[in-house]
């Protein structure tokens, strides 16, 4: 009788909080259960931080004084091949949402097809290249039956979490920065009546840079405004593209900024913005800050600039980005500055909860790798072609594709790859002959053909797609064009697809001077904390430890350490995985108890 009472309440508890709570937009503030409500948000991705951090990592964005958080949702990861979805895992953002209101914090979500964010493709999933005359955020029909269907999927997961059905998701955002792309007032309806038909049918927005706000809003929508801090102007923009009315949004207000690799670190000193902060809140501007708690784009999950004209810039791993929170989760002195400031425009009688103790720290053991083998010694199944596929031609999303054929020796000639993404290691008959680096521009070299017949490798690396701008769909990956020898095209190619999505099995093998090459080893510990991989002595590669792929590593800086959360380390033996590409004699590794992301080399 006492558990058929208990599921009574509980049942009954969860019909009130259904029941509980409105949000609407009042003529100058957002209004919550009839009430000025001020949002005071950071934003932290899902997909960025290990699942069994969520938790405190909301716990810490409660501590300074928010109240809100803010997330996109990627779609190339929820729907990494047409048709076949994941929401598991560390892509389980529905338990993400609910661990929210659990500790008492609202969501607003992004769920847009495109997000930007430093993220691959700006969230697209690759596989969109792959159908002849689709055109990413526009009317083209592909595009529009792939994306209805994604965000079909996605509210399934969360439409039910909305706070108008009981869930703490406050508001849901259509497109993104649109208006710094398009104008298409039809095709943000169309954007719009597509969410509505997913079952957002809660509070919808968009958010656009302050010069982009009139392109990028949809009337009858509230328009967000993203970089902008001045009150005053920030209430204008709103008022001329919403009927001369509020609330006031500001979706994105920037105390930091993210890195690019072979260029200097990003810090952004606090005392800037304190000021800034304290007369937004002062004003009653809600306000969302880009990013609070950055984490790490592990995988291949990094993104990249290119605007046609100058250099292209792949992001590192560490999405750090000098956040309040630091990429292992810890209050930083911009943490605590922030959370006085916000302190002061706390409802009365309302305090702040204490902040959480720095996360221990460990280092490791030196490690010793116990097995290597070169990389191009055990390859899968050839796939044959007269020209060069690229990797969507392969229908692989990420990773590595090693190139082959064979060609007449015997001279000097000038080898050039028209259009290489993004990373190619050259070798002539196993010798390693050149490295080609987008970045730098680098597109061709001469090489030395000893004589007879000569098998020519190309080795490319896929370094991330770019994320924002008019190029989202110049974005295939591997030799992209054709391969020249002194003037004339090579023809009769194999190629070799190496995703590296899982930590690899290594076998013992011969290792090449100069090749690429896999290494195992482990380490013993009797007590775990989070610490951070140093690869200062290694040239350029990934790291997997206990099947978590860990992210990249390059020489060149400015991220020289790679983040390993304590939750993915265990008292006993752990297991490391790296591919190195350009160092292969390197062959011990050193756990820090801090990171190293400002040196470049």
């Amino acid at each position: 009788m006492k558990k058929i009472s208990v599921v009574i309440l509980m049942l009954l508890c969860c019909f009130q909080l259904k029941a509980q709570h409105t949000f609407q937009l009042g003529d100058s503030a957002f209004l919550l259960d009839g009430k000025p409500f001020q949002m005071i948000s950071g934003e932290i991705h899902y997909l960025r931080v290990p699942r069994e951090s969520w938790r405190d990592r909301i716990r810490m964005a409660k501590a300074m004084g928010l109240n809100t958080i803010g997330t996109y949702v990627f779609w190339n990861m929820h729907e990494p091949e047409q048709g076949h979805y994941d929401f598991s895992g560390n892509n389980d953002v529905a338990a993400f949402v609910k661990i929210a209101q659990e500790e008492g914090m609202w969501i607003i979500l992004r769920p847009s097809p495109y997000a930007c964010a430093e993220w691959e493709f700006g969230g697209y999933p690759y596989w969109l290249q792959n159908k002849k005359g689709l055109v990413v955020r526009s009317k083209e029909p592909q595009y529009l039956s792939a994306y209805n269907n994604y965000i079909k999927a996605v509210g399934k997961q969360l439409s039910a979490l909305q706070i108008n059905h009981g869930g703490n998701i406050l508001m849901v955002q259509i497109e993104n920065e649109y208006g710094s792309y398009s104008n298409d007032k039809d095709y943000l309806e169309i954007n719009r009546k597509m969410f509505v038909d997913a079952g957002f049918d809660g509070l919808l927005y968009t958010c656009d840079p302050a010069a982009d706000v009139a392109k990028g809003h949809l009337p009858g929508l509230l328009p967000a405004v993203n970089g902008e801090d001045d009150p005053v102007k920030v209430k204008q923009l709103v008022r001329d593209n919403h009927n001369g009315k509020g609330p006031f949004y500001i979706a994105e207000w920037y105390p930091a900024w993210f890195d690019s690799w072979g260029e200097k670190h990003h810090t952004v000193p606090y005392e800037k913005y304190l000021d800034r902060l304290d007369r937004v809140l002062a004003a009653g501007i809600s306000i969302n800050m880009y990013m609070f708690h950055g984490g790490t784009s592990r995988g291949y999950m990094n993104g990249a600039n290119w605007d046609g004209y100058g250099p292209y810039q792949p992001q590192v791993s560490s999405y750090d980005y000098d956040a309040p929170l630091d990429e292992a989760g810890n209050a930083t002195p911009k943490f605590m500055k922030f959370r006085e400031v916000i302190a002061k425009h706390l409802p009365a009688g309302q305090t702040l909860p204490e902040v959480p103790a720095k996360k221990p720290v460990i280092t490791t053991p030196l490690i010793t790798f116990s097995r290597s083998s070169g990389l191009l010694n055990t390859l899968p199944a050839a796939i044959k072609s007269v020209d060069p596929l690229t990797f969507e031609n392969l229908q692989q999303a990420y990773g590595y594709v090693l190139y082959r054929t064979t060609v007449t020796g015997g001279k000097e000639a000038l080898l050039k790859i028209k259009d290489l993404r993004d990373y190619g290691l050259v070798f002539i008959n196993g010798k390693r002959a050149a490295i080609l680096d987008r970045r730098l521009a680098q597109d061709s070299a001469v090489v030395t053909l000893p004589a007879g017949r000569v098998t020519l490798e190309i080795l490319v690396e896929n370094l991330g797609r770019i994320n924002f701008g008019h190029y989202l769909l110049k974005n295939n990956k591997g030799i992209t064009g054709e391969v020249l020898l002194n003037g004339q095209a090579i023809h009769q190619w194999q190629q070799f697809k190496l995703p590296y999505a899982q930590q690899p099995v290594v076998k013992a093998g011969p290792v090449a001077a100069d090749a690429p090459v896999l290494k195992e080893g482990s380490f013993v510990l009797s007590s775990v904390g989070d610490t951070y991989l140093d690869m200062t002595n290694w040239g350029k590669g990934v790291v997997w430890i206990n099947g978590h792929h860990l992210g990249r590593y390059w020489q060149v800086g400015p991220q020289q350490t790679l983040y390993v959360p304590a939750e993915w380390l265990k008292k006993g033996s752990n297991k490391v995985t790296v591919l190195e590409m350009i160092k292969p004699d390197v062959n011990t590794l050193q756990g820090l108890d801090h990171p190293i992301l400002d040196v470049l080399q």
